[in-house]
């Protein structure tokens, strides 16, 4: 039997479109697209039609547009690069529940002398506008608080905080790593000042990533060198990853009228039997206003990593949750920050669909995790009523 993969919050599998889109990069039109000579000129213009492509999906313009490596680059860019050029504003503002790409650039900044503020969440993982308005002040230079978390899917309230944020005089920038691809993202409607995003959260390659900057805001570069992507991301571009990102972007959102609700209603569903079949499981973050392929959910007396091990030996991939803190001995930031202990939160897993998957997987999910959790609880001396251990 083929694998059942539902990881699709860590990585995506690339689509062939978006591989038989980059094959020409790596070995016929190869050309470095600084070059002045024709073949360097055809790479040139290949990278800003990608560039085009990528703005239409975003509503943005193309010269807003800056190449990176990855959502993290992209993250860092944004925060380091802004408040650099900052002025006598030394305050960054997030939340308790943003990636470790923001959360520790935010320790980095407060090491070099700037203020930092980190705002709390509710039960559910959502940043109250008041609590940012309570928070702000004439010394924000810039609020970095994420479209959709990549723990729990909780969507962000992103228009008002930006609101609030300009309000006081600030800028607004927000991770969307999870966000793009899966929902429609504008950054106009938004009101962001700057936006991250990563090609392989939406069936692109590993190692390209990109910001939308507004017009008009000040940059500071990471990476000085030859002044590529306007001067603010240095070095030769990823031609055929760039590509590839903005094909697997393209396609996906084109897709979204089909397959937003058609993963919405998978996850429900899977949502659902879970919480009525298992016995002490609860879902992780708000029921609605949540990433249309997340399924967050935690179960007492039982470890998340057990159930990861379990479902993995009978051909189903998830994970526990962010897999940049795979195997991390701590409890996740996230958990705790929505009020979960220490126990709880190692309770918890993360199931997360993708375009390919099918309602019969879901059945699969449900005929190996049922048994499962009935089985560990044995184990462990934690049956609970309406469960039969098999």
């Amino acid at each position: 039997m083929d694998r059942i993969y539902l990881d699709n919050a860590a990585t995506t599998a690339v689509r062939e479109e978006v591989v038989e889109a980059m094959l020409p990069f790596f070995n016929q039109q190869f050309a470095n697209a600084s070059s002045l000579h024709s073949s360097g000129q055809r790479v040139r213009h290949a990278l800003e039609q990608a560039r085009d492509r990528t703005a239409a999906a975003l509503a943005a313009d193309p010269e807003e547009i800056v190449f990176t490596g990855s959502g993290s680059e992209a993250d860092n860019l944004a925060i380091f690069g802004i408040m650099q050029r900052s002025g006598k504003r030394d305050e960054f503002i997030t939340s308790a529940i943003e990636h470790h790409a923001v959360l520790h650039a935010a320790e980095a900044l407060r090491a070099r002398g700037a203020r930092v503020t980190i705002l709390p969440v509710d039960g559910d993982g959502f940043v109250k506008p008041e609590t940012l308005r309570e928070n702000i002040s004439e010394r924000t230079a810039l609020v970095s608080i994420m479209h959709a978390n990549n723990e729990i899917g909780v969507i962000q309230p992103i228009a008002r905080l930006a609101e609030i944020a300009h309000e006081c005089g600030s800028l607004f920038h927000s991770d969307a790593v999870q966000s793009v691809g899966h929902l429609p993202v504008d950054v106009t409607a938004l009101g962001v000042d700057a936006l991250s995003f990563s090609a392989h959260k939406f069936e692109g390659p590993k190692g390209a990533g990109g910001l939308f900057v507004r017009e008009g805001v000040a940059l500071e570069p990471l990476v000085f060198g030859g002044g590529q992507e306007n001067g603010r991301r240095s070095g030769t571009e990823n031609v055929p990853g760039i590509v590839g990102l903005s094909v697997a972007l393209d396609l996906a959102v084109k897709a979204l009228p089909q397959t937003l609700p058609a993963i919405s209603a998978l996850r429900d569903d899977l949502i659902g039997r879970i919480v009525r079949e298992i016995p002490e499981s609860a879902l992780n973050g708000p029921a609605h206003e949540r990433l249309p392929n997340n399924v967050s959910v935690r179960f007492t007396g039982i470890e998340g990593d057990t159930l990861v091990v379990g479902l993995d030996l009978a051909g189903i991939d998830i994970s526990t949750g962010s897999a940049c803190s795979s195997g991390s001995l701590e409890p996740s930031h996230v958990m705790t920050a929505i009020g979960l202990s220490g126990t709880q939160a190692r309770g918890c897993i993360r199931i997360s669909l993708g375009r390919s998957t099918k309602g019969e997987h879901m059945a699969l999910v449900m005929a190996s995790l049922v048994p499962l959790v009935a089985r560990l609880r044995k184990l462990s001396g934690t049956l609970f009523p309406g469960v039969e251990a098999s």
